[in-house]
């Protein structure tokens, strides 16, 4: 479905992802995970077409997408959260995630709609009518979510959905991410909450200082001693080890 051939991001003299590829089958759910400032969001943004690649080629459903503006990139099926969330505070639930569902419905009715719809996919049928910018901080991840799919995506690029969340609201929004997927959309999503990463993802991909360093299942890749050095340090993999030899 998606297929990211060797992208690299330069902003001056950093080069914020460097070779980066990776490639999503349709109706899974995929994990891009690593440490704070890797370039996670920066592919993002390449991949949705909000940031031009300085390298490389981005390739959906067989198509080159790679120089294609973001709301050509929507259209074709490719929706996206964002890390920080900006809802319209003056509108109401109901109205921002029509917002999103504008790109597939011209008419106010049926826009609105599909707006009630996605909300009580996303758990947010009761709030409809209140105003966004009156959401808890749960409240406006699931808003951010219900616009993207709102518009009606294939593949749902999710940006830490789940940041900032406590735990029994994180436990509360992984059925609905899951629910998402069986309805046959294909998810990526960058996530440092690794309870959800376990849970969710069948395959994870890891990116430290703008490149790919490994894909795999998640136990697999979190045992990686390439993933464990690049959260904690060099020798830190050699260091666990150690001490887990002296406990055993």
């Amino acid at each position: 479905m998606l297929a990211v051939d060797g992208v690299s991001k330069r902003f001056g003299g950093l080069m914020a992802v460097d070779g980066a590829s990776l490639a999503l089958e349709p109706g899974g759910i995929v994990g891009l995970i690593g440490p704070n400032g890797a370039g996670k969001t920066t592919l993002f943004s390449m991949i949705s077409g909000f940031v031009p690649p300085s390298d490389g080629r981005i390739r959906f459903e067989g198509t080159d997408i790679t120089a294609e503006e973001p709301h050509r990139r929507a259209e074709r099926g490719i929706g996206r959260t964002f890390q920080i969330v900006q809802p319209f505070a003056g509108l109401t639930v109901c109205e921002n995630i029509a917002v999103g569902a504008y790109l597939r419905h011209a008419k106010r009715a049926d826009a609105t709609a599909r707006a009630r719809e996605v909300a009580r996919r996303v758990g947010l049928a009761a709030e409809l009518d209140r105003p966004a910018g009156g959401l808890t901080v749960a409240g406006r991840k699931r808003l951010e979510l219900a616009r993207a799919l709102a518009t009606e995506p294939k593949l749902l690029l999710l940006d830490e959905v789940l940041a900032g969340l406590n735990p029994s609201e994180i436990r509360d929004i992984i059925p609905v991410i899951r629910g998402i997927r069986d309805e046959g959309v294909t998810i990526l999503m960058i996530e440092h909450v690794m309870q959800a990463v376990m849970n969710l993802c069948e395959r994870v991909y890891v990116l430290a200082q703008g490149r790919m360093i490994a894909e795999g299942p998640p136990a697999a890749v979190c045992a990686d001693p390439r993933v464990i050095e690049a959260y904690l340090g060099h020798g830190a993999a050699a260091r666990l080890k150690a001490e887990g030899a002296a406990h055993g």
